[in-house]
């Protein structure tokens, strides 16, 4: 297999948070200003503790000041929306993340709209999606803009590009269709979904396939046109005999099978995923500038 076909997030990654670490000493030498980032943690989801220490370990690395609340699957609402009052209001905290899903007896919603916007370095706020699909400063979604700073470094061609999106979620499908609008991106863009008839149809027409539907394997080498861009979001854990664990990841995508009809693709694990955290890290930083509001 090629190692130029592959867009490695490892090394993308490691890049963005040295220059972000760079910036970070700067504005500490200059300024006296830390970029600070608050995580709240509730339930006791195994993912989400993965997430959130990784989170955690990227800011130390960096030189990040943060605060982490980890929180029993019992606790109330207001409890939650008390802390995050308490961060909005906190000069040295300039991101606020609260780990999704939450516990099921809180709404997601009103925790998000309870983030100042100008906190919110998820980008989950509705003043930010709103200022994304009307091509406004905001902050951005952090894997569809990790997804779209990959192509940039690579060089890949988006402008007049038929652009494919396998997956409507509000965290990656729907940012994601926004962002091949903008007009320094240029693409044509086509969102796919439960509901659509022969997806495939739709897939084989893509120069650039964004599969982001949470089904192993699901693009198969006949879904995909030859010399395709294929971004593969999926983090699958699927049983494994021979693995240590018994387990592994895997993508949406069938990588072994359509990695010689790509052009670049991403693997998985070493992919998308971590580029997720490095650009949590730029919003952090951004809000710490004052760059986007």
């Amino acid at each position: 297999m090629s190692s130029d076909k592959i867009i490695d997030g490892r090394v993308l990654s490691s890049q963005i948070k040295n220059e972000i670490k760079e910036e970070t000493r700067r504005l500490y030498e200059e300024k006296g200003i830390k970029p600070g980032l608050a995580f709240i943690l509730a339930g006791e989801n195994p993912a989400s503790q993965v997430y959130v220490r990784n989170k955690g370990k990227a800011c130390e690395e960096i030189g990040f000041h943060s605060i982490t609340n980890v929180l029993p699957e019992k606790t109330e609402e207001g409890e939650i929306l008390d802390l995050i009052k308490k961060y909005n209001e906190d000069a040295g905290i300039h991101g606020i993340l609260v780990q999704l899903p939450l516990p099921k007896h809180i709404s997601e919603d009103k925790i998000i709209e309870a983030i100042d916007y100008r906190k919110d370095v998820d980008g989950f706020h509705p003043h930010n999606v709103g200022n994304l699909l009307i091509g406004r400063k905001c902050f951005i979604s952090c894997t569809p803009f990790g997804i779209i700073e990959m192509i940039k470094r690579h060089g890949i061609k988006t402008s007049g590009m038929n652009a494919v999106i396998i997956g409507r979620s509000n965290i990656v499908g729907k940012p994601m269709a926004a962002l091949f609008l903008r007009k320094d991106i240029n693409s044509t863009v086509t969102v796919c979904h439960s509901a659509t008839k022969d997806i495939k149809e739709y897939t084989l027409n893509a120069d650039i396939l964004v599969a982001a539907m949470g089904k192993p394997y699901f693009v198969k080498p006949d879904m995909v046109k030859e010399g395709a861009v294929i971004i593969d979001v999926g983090i699958n854990r699927i049983e494994d005999k021979s693995a240590p664990k018994g387990t592994r990841l895997v993508g949406d995508v069938d990588y072994d099978g359509c990695f010689d009809k790509a052009s670049k693709i991403t693997p998985v694990p070493g992919g998308v995923g971590l580029m997720t955290i490095a650009m949590l890290m730029r919003n952090t930083l951004d809000a710490a500038l004052g760059r986007i509001f």
